[in-house]
């Protein structure tokens, strides 16, 4: 490093995310910070937690905060950053199995060039979500398939698509596990059965567009809101199994709405996952959006 270097840059990274493919590229990432003049600080994670206390005891000096890893360690990452109490600019570099919300922002998938995007791409002010005491980049969900999702470490981006197919190899309404729940938002509140839910800051999970919403912004101050209720009966089932397979949410077992917060009661815990890691089992939850609460880097 030469002495005349005053940028500062602090580059967390997850060595064991997608399948450890960072360490092929590590030196290449850090010659693209190098060639643009930063003082290089580098910490890779060891255990669940070390990307958030590493956002979080960051010094205010470091004008870049560059992280790679899975969506688990972004979450990490904003995580730490929103407990800091102050903002640095986040560079994503996508190294995990799952990256929606790099998808979302547009982010090369090549690692390298991501790296370049970090350092010389846009301040992109973008919303993410509080829920209880808790932070979450883009989804925040419950229900079937979510309670199994970070133990088995399934694609998330796969989800509604696991969760049609789910539905279809149940012969039984019966093996159907639905949560009795109040959630009440903006424009009201809704009562029933639900079998699933989502709350998402994201274009698509998975590339189902019309079931996050459409013309979906990141920056808009509001989250996107799927609810699938409990189907009382076969017709109703497979009207669900369909919608989801066509990708629509033009069914009266589907909910979706708009809100800048939301909150979910029920009279038992139930399983979350907050950007497809472990969220806790909760009988009440508050989510609220933070709006333009994180500076993400993305393509000028």
């Amino acid at each position: 490093m030469g002495k005349n270097k005053d940028k500062k840059l602090l580059f967390i990274y997850n060595p064991k995310s997608g399948k450890a493919q960072i360490k092929s590229k590590l030196a290449e990432i850090l010659d693209v910070f190098a060639g643009e003049e930063y003082e290089i600080t580098i910490c890779p994670t060891r255990k669940s937690g070390d990307a958030a206390e590493a956002a979080r005891n960051r010094s205010p000096e470091y004008d870049l905060l560059v992280c790679s890893g899975g969506d688990g360690t972004l979450d990490e990452v904003v995580t730490g950053m929103i407990e800091s109490g102050f903002k640095t600019p986040i560079g994503y570099i996508p190294a995990g199995s799952t990256n929606d919300f790099a998808t979302s922002l547009g982010l090369p998938k090549n690692m390298v060039r991501a790296a370049s995007v970090a350092v010389e791409g846009n301040d992109f002010p973008c919303d993410v979500g509080s829920f209880n005491d808790d932070v979450f980049v883009y989804i925040a969900a419950f229900g079937i398939f979510t309670e199994v999702s970070y133990e088995t470490n399934q694609d998330m981006k796969n989800l509604l698509g696991h969760l049609a197919y789910l539905l279809e190899g149940m012969k039984k309404l019966s093996t159907i596990k639905a949560y009795p729940m109040k959630v009440t938002h903006s424009q009201g509140v809704i009562e029933g059965e639900f079998l699933f839910g989502m709350v998402t800051n994201s274009v698509s999970v998975g590339g189902f567009k019309n079931l996050t919403g459409r013309h979906v912004k990141l920056d808009d101050g509001v989250f996107e809101v799927t609810l699938i209720r409990n189907p009382r009966n076969v017709t109703e089932l497979n009207n669900i199994i369909l919608s989801l397979l066509n990708r629509e949410s033009d069914n009266e077992s589907i909910h979706s709405f708009r809100t800048a917060e939301v909150r979910f009661e029920s009279p038992e815990p139930v399983a979350w996952t907050l950007d497809g890691e472990n969220g806790g089992t909760h009988t009440n939850v508050t989510v609220k959006n933070i709006c333009k609460g994180i500076d993400i880097r993305i393509k000028s």
